[in-house]
């Protein structure tokens, strides 16, 4: 079902509080609720629930294919750097603390600037995954989604 459509049934129904995340894992924003599909919800279908209860709907572009479960976004954990490899460059950068230096640049040989985030995936990063988190400064190289890292 459309975004825009299954929030609009829901709140037909007991849902006040709704909120929606990308499937793919990109960290991008729903802005445009018709642009986008729901993939998963968080309350089954046809479940019992209160007016309190938050539906959360995961959601992907029209044009893309559900993912077989949500991709989780990257995250530092117990003080250990992720593998952004593959993932957007807006979903690294929310990973880290936001006083962490970044630089991105385009691992293609064009030197494009890399305006919208979400829409690059890692190819490469400095320090590598696995490697202690201490505020060092972290670079990364990208390419846009459907390019291939070199």
């Amino acid at each position: 079902m459309g975004l825009q459509s299954a929030q609009d049934k829901a709140q037909a129904g007991v849902f006040y509080s709704l909120d929606s995340h990308d499937s793919s894992g990109r960290a991008r924003m729903q802005i445009l609720d018709r642009d986008w599909k729901v993939c998963s919800q968080n309350v089954k279908a046809g479940s019992v629930a209160s007016t309190s209860t938050e539906l959360n709907f995961g959601a992907v572009k029209l044009s893309e294919t559900c993912p077989a479960k949500d991709q989780a976004e990257p995250s530092v954990a117990g003080g250990t750097m992720p593998n952004f490899h593959g993932k957007s460059v807006k979903a690294a950068r929310a990973a880290l603390d936001s006083g962490t230096s970044i630089t991105v640049d385009d691992a293609s040989s064009a030197d494009r600037m890399i305006l919208i985030e979400s829409n690059w995936q890692v190819c490469s990063q400095q320090p590598a995954a696995g490697a202690k988190v201490m505020g060092q400064p972290v670079e990364l190289t990208a390419v846009k989604y459907g390019e291939t890292c070199p």
